[in-house]
């Protein structure tokens, strides 16, 4: 089993910030990709930001200059901080990781459960 847990999510005033929080457990060989994507409330689920293995990153264009990812291999885990931020960025930001769970498994998408952003004022 492989589980991946969101916190971090919350109110907060238009301007403020937040620090997500994913980590994954269970049975994992190794980690690939992690990234962060969101689903305001009847709009599609877009990519926010990803970061590779090696440190590489990648934003929407909606967030460049406005959030960080980073990520703690060691402990299977990525961080999304979120500044200046704007009543559209109201979402369940879901976490992802592409991994592994043996050495001969073939790569695979995990989600996790969502956690809600709300900016308002």
């Amino acid at each position: 089993q492989v589980q991946l847990v969101e916190s971090g999510g919350g109110l907060v005033q238009p301007g403020g910030s937040l620090r997500l929080s994913c980590a994954a457990s269970g049975s994992i060989f190794n980690i690939n990709a992690m990234s962060w994507f969101r689903q305001a409330s009847g709009k599609e689920r877009e990519l926010v930001a990803t970061i590779t293995s090696g440190g590489s990153t990648n934003y929407a264009d909606s967030m460049k200059g406005r959030s960080t990812i980073s990520r703690d291999n060691a402990k299977n885990t990525v961080y999304l901080q979120m500044n200046s931020l704007e009543p559209e960025d109201t979402a369940v930001y879901y976490c992802n990781a592409y991994l592994r769970r043996t050495r001969v498994d073939g790569w695979q998408p995990y989600w996790g459960q969502g956690t809600q952003v709300t900016v308002s004022s």
